[in-house]
């Protein structure tokens, strides 16, 4: 008789604290004779909790893909301690691996497969019994149940992302990575994918999004890690990190045209944007938006208009960084 195979979400002691555990997790890639050897990630620690939508933030080129490919299975780290769902990844291989689901940022499917024929064998190959394959199931899930007989090659661009979704679903993992699922898509296809990306949290499931889109971590994630040079440089709640940036940019429209910045805002970092438009940047923790507003009263000026820039994930890369430049790779963007 065939045996129920066991299933990392079908454990009956206490589910981890943590989806996924890494303690000084080291890559070096060997040089050749005309390369040196590169530290792709350099004694990385980093815990991901349970049910979160985590974000793992930073440029092309951060050690975001080594590190998913590690703990995929497709990369060997050089040191370090790596556990996915409880099972480290070295003691407990067969474990680790049916507890992640990784979604790639290629589009590696077969033209000539439907989606059906798809996850039937990409269930195949996580050996999971017809008995408890899920595949029309899955497909209702990622919006695809009345695509389920359709060739692959006649799905839209979305569609197929959605379907690569579905693919890493298979054997139920409870930790699902998208590394940089939406890398040159539209906007509309972007906001279809995040709808997914929310739904799938909802109902269950740890997602780890790898991404260097500032706006798509800020929007989506309730926690973020950034990495940087193989470092993580920053890992907390998003709220918590965008918080640690003491900086905001007051605009002030006055009624009156200016010639010159008035000398009672000399003590602030402020300037005159054309005539009538006075932008100020401070520091919250230093100054008060009341003593501005004072200022600009007490230099006569009526005021027509003010707004307020928060700081961003992007402002916080950047000072975290330390730099504007291109460096090693290529920037983080943010699309607003």
């Amino acid at each position: 008789m065939l045996r129920k195979r066991p299933r990392p979400d079908d454990r009956t002691d206490a589910l981890p604290d943590s989806a996924i555990s890494v303690r000084a997790l080291t890559k070096v890639y060997k040089g050749g004779r005309h390369a040196p050897a590169k530290e792709a990630l350099k004694a990385v620690d980093l815990d991901i909790p349970r049910g979160s939508l985590f974000g793992l933030l930073g440029p092309n080129g951060a050690g975001k893909s080594t590190f998913i490919n590690i703990l995929a299975g497709l990369v060997n780290k050089t040191s370090g301690r790596a556990a996915v769902w409880g099972h480290d990844i070295d003691r407990e291989t067969r474990a680790a691996r049916s507890a992640i689901g990784v979604v790639p940022q290629e589009l590696n499917l077969d033209a000539f497969f439907t989606p059906r024929e798809l996850l039937e064998l990409q269930a195949g190959l996580y050996a999971v019994p017809k008995s408890e394959r899920r595949t029309m199931e899955i497909l209702e899930t990622v919006g695809l149940a009345d695509k389920a007989e359709s060739y692959a090659r006649s799905l839209s661009g979305g569609m197929r992302r959605r379907l690569m979704v579905a693919k890493a679903m298979v054997h139920r993992p409870p930790v699902l990575v998208l590394d940089e699922p939406t890398a040159g898509v539209d906007v509309e296809l972007r906001q279809q994918l995040w709808a997914h990306i929310r739904e799938l949290n909802r109902a269950g499931t740890t997602i780890v999004l790898t991404t260097h889109y500032l706006e798509e971590a800020e929007q989506l994630c309730d926690r973020i890690a950034i990495i940087h040079h193989g470092q993580v440089i920053a890992a907390d709640a998003t709220w918590d990190l965008v918080a640690r940036v003491d900086r905001k940019e007051l605009s002030i429209i006055s009624t009156e045209a200016l010639t010159v910045l008035p000398e009672e805002l000399g003590r602030f970092d402020a300037a005159l944007h054309g005539t009538r438009n006075i932008i100020v940047r401070y520091k919250p923790s230093q100054t008060r938006m009341r003593d501005i507003l004072d200022a600009v009263r007490g230099a006569g000026i009526t005021i027509a208009d003010l707004t307020t820039h928060e700081s961003d994930l992007e402002d916080l890369f950047l000072e975290l960084t330390g730099s504007r430049e291109r460096d090693g790779g290529e920037s983080v963007r943010a699309d607003k």
